[in-house]
Order: C-alpha cells, then sequence, then structure tokens
C-alpha cells in the first residue's frame, strides 16, 4: 500500500458512482418514511417492541447509506491525487470544502429538514457536518504514509467501542445546567443525541446526531481504500471479494458472541424473524465496529459484483436503471440537498391533498420535539414507497442534466457541488 503512482486516467469509476448512486436513492426512502410515514416521530421503527418486519427494513436498508456515503468520500479524495492533484492542493480543497459541508449543514439542509427558519435552533449535526469535519481532519492525514493513515482509521474503527462507558450530562432544557465545554466536547465526539446552547440558555441550540468518532476512521480507510483503484482490476477484483468477506464474516462472528463491537446485544424474540431483526438491530449512533462491518463489507461486495459482471444479466430496463443510479452517484452533494426538499415538499402536498393538518411539517424543531404529532398526521407505508418513487422519478432529469454540466465544464465552483 503506497501513495498514487503518476496518473494515467482521468475517468470516473462507474463502478463507484453505481454503489454511491444506489444508497443516495436508499437514503431517500428514509428521509420521505421520516416527513410520511404515520409513526414517524411516535416510535422508532427499529424498535422491535413497536415495529413490524416490513418497517424494520425500510429503516435498516438505509443503515447502508450513511457509512457507503463517508467512505466512498475518502475514496474520491483518494483518486483526485491519482488524478494528478499534489497533496498541498488536495489539503486545501478538502479544508474549504470541508468548511462549505458544515456551512450547508447548519443552513440549506436544516430548513429543508424543517422548513423553518427558528434562530433559536442552530442546526441538526447530522451526516454532512461530520463529512465536513473528517474532510478537514483527513488534509492533514493525507500528508502521512498510506498504511498509517489506514492503521489510524482502523483502529478508530476497531476501538471506539471501548468508550461507550464515557457518558458526560446533556442538556435537559430551560432551567438545566448547561455543559461546560469539555461535556460539549465530549457529546461532539462521542455521545449522539445530545442538545446543548451554543454558549449558555437562551443562545441558540445545537443538536448532534453525528459525532466525530469514528466518522473520521471510517473516512481515513476510505481514503487507503482508493489504493485498490490503482491495481488492475483481477486484483482488485480479488481484494474486493476478500475484504468484503472478511467483514461479513468478522460481523457474524463477533455478534454471535456478543463479548465486543457493539453496546446493544441481540436476544431471542417472540419468533424466528424478529430474533434475526434483533440480530441484525446494530447501533448506528455513533456507528459500532459491527454496525460499520455489517454495511461496509456488504459495500464492497457489491464493488466486487459491478467490476466482475458490469453488463450480465442485465436487459435494456435494468442496463437503464444502472446508467440512472450511476448518474445519482455522479452528483451526491446536489442530489443530497435537493432530495430533502422534495421529500418534505411531497409528504406536505400528500398531507393537503388527503385533508390533513401540515402546520406540523414546518414547525420549528424546538417545539416539534417538544411532545407526539398532531392526531390524523402520516401515511402507510406502501404510501411512503410510492411518494419515494415519485421524488426520485422528479429528482432524475435534474441530475441528469446537473452531471452533464459537471461533466461540460471545468468551472471552480462545480466541485462543491
Amino acid at each position: 500500500m503506497t501513495d498514487p503512482p503518476i496518473p494515467h486516467n482521468s475517468n470516473r469509476i462507474d463502478s463507484i458512482d453505481l454503489l454511491r448512486g444506489i444508497v443516495m436513492v436508499i437514503m431517500m426512502l428514509d428521509h420521505t418514511r421520516d416527513f410520511a410515514h404515520v409513526g414517524a416521530f411516535m416510535f422508532d421503527p427499529t424498535d422491535l417492541t413497536q415495529t413490524t418486519p416490513a418497517l424494520f427494513f425500510t429503516r435498516w436498508i438505509t443503515h447502508y447509506c450513511a457509512p457507503v456515503f463517508v467512505f466512498l468520500a475518502g475514496t474520491g479524495a483518494y483518486l483526485q491525487l491519482a488524478r494528478g492533484k499534489s497533496k498541498r492542493d488536495l489539503s486545501k480543497f478538502l479544508i474549504s470544502r470541508g468548511l462549505w459541508l458544515i456551512f450547508l449543514e447548519l443552513t440549506v439542509v436544516k430548513v429543508g429538514v424543517f422548513f423553518s427558519f427558528d434562530i433559536r435552533f442552530f442546526g441538526f449535526l447530522q451526516v454532512i457536518w461530520v463529512i465536513g469535519v473528517s474532510m478537514i481532519v483527513l488534509a492533514g492525514l493525507i500528508h502521512l504514509p498510506l498504511k498509517v493513515t489506514a492503521g489510524f482509521g482502523l483502529l478508530m474503527i476497531f476501538l471506539h467501542n471501548l468508550l461507550d462507558r464515557i457518558k458526560v450530562e446533556g442538556w435537559q432544557g430551560p432551567g438545566t445546567p448547561v455543559p461546560g465545554f469539555g461535556a460539549k466536547l465530549w457529546i461532539l465526539l462521542h455521545q449522539p443525541f445530545q442538545f446543548f446552547p451554543i454558549v449558555g440558555f437562551p443562545s441558540p441550540i445545537v443538536a448532534v446526531i453525528y459525532n466525530i468518532i469514528p466518522w473520521v476512521g471510517v473516512m481515513a480507510v476510505g481514503y487507503a481504500f482508493g489504493w485498490l483503484y490503482q491495481r488492475d482490476r483481477a486484483e482488485r477484483k480479488r481484494l474486493l471479494l476478500l475484504l468484503g468477506v472478511t467483514s461479513i464474516v468478522l460481523f457474524v462472528v463477533l455478534r454471535a458472541l456478543q463479548f465486543y463491537g457493539d453496546p446493544a446485544h441481540w436476544s431471542r424474540q417472540k419468533n424466528a424473524v424478529f430474533t434475526v431483526l434483533s440480530f441484525l438491530n446494530t447501533t448506528k449512533y455513533p456507528p459500532s465496529l459491527l454496525f460499520l462491518l455489517m454495511t461496509l463489507g456488504p459495500a464492497m461486495l457489491a464493488l466486487w459484483w459491478f467490476e466482475a459482471s458490469p453488463q450480465i444479466g442485465f436487459g435494456s430496463l435494468l442496463t437503464r436503471l444502472r446508467g440512472a443510479f450511476v448518474t445519482f452517484g455522479r452528483v451526491p452533494l446536489f442530489f443530497y440537498l435537493l432530495q430533502w426538499y422534495t421529500a418534505h415538499s411531497i409528504a406536505v402536498i400528500a398531507g393537503l391533498i388527503a385533508g390533513q393538518p401540515v402546520a406540523y411539517q414546518f414547525q420549528s424543531p424546538i417545539d416539534k420535539f417538544g411532545g407526539p404529532p398532531p392526531q390524523g398526521v402520516g401515511f402507510r407505508l406502501w404510501l411512503v414507497y410510492l411518494f419515494w418513487i415519485g421524488g426520485v422519478l422528479l429528482l432524475y432529469p435534474l441530475c441528469k442534466w446537473f452531471a452533464g454540466v459537471k461533466a461540460r465544464r471545468k468551472d471552480w465552483w462545480l466541485s462543491y457541488m
């Protein structure tokens, strides 16, 4: 494993764009469910005491999105080096793009999620924020030997669950103590689902969903993973298959033994189906070792399969579908930003048509999370799937147009979208 050689090919890699596009489209299913499903904000779809297998898997399949998105962002950074960008220039780009992503999280994404401009709420720190922070850290890591960067990422992924027992007291609302600097820092690093005022109440409130650890490690390993795409195709396929199978086997063994890798243990349930659901129900916030093995292992197998049989088994319809996913994968941030507004708008329009109250969709998050949603809000799961498919179809022409713009033009700002 070494730094990239002198570049010889500036073309994009379709298999990476294909995988990225698939997970982006799946991600929109999760967000459509958040806005439109009757059970949204009432119970966790992975809560085995309340969920159904269909609802569980609707949520579970979207677990693949964030790890693949962050991992491939690191791979994309490596491929920029392989295409001729200097480490100095790449560091500058990673820092500036990281800051840009954090800004987008606190502005464009926040408005898309809540349709609210309440200045009392500073923002949700979700996947785009953590990608931004990870890029800023990666700007320094790329100057280390590639093996060191890979080792740093792997150690963080495999060892961070040792930190699970460290907890700090979060903010419980007006009239309760505001966490100190150290507690806030730990919340940002490794303790999710915490709220706190930036300075002291009533300063704007921050909600931490995605923690820096271990996502920085996921991006670092993704960066080192880009080395595979400097190997010849046969060697790359062999390594992708080996890494994918090894990750899945390790997940199954560690999950079965239950001695390390996830703070939530599985248990026998009321029937075999729910026992399987319990086995698969690993921790996403922050992503446990088992969660990452469960998601990144199959992702590597998908990359192997896309290269092993790029066209075999694809009829004309499936070939066009594959091309559509590649298109989405070439404009991931563009798609990500638009899908929030599209999914949220569909939920509002559907609610109006169905005669449901929709003011809830415009509530400030400070008010929205203060109690349950009003009665009569939301739709059954099969309708959520129809809304999702409709949203994807609406976004495809826009993404195809923007992918064409990026392919034809080299304006500097396009690299930030």
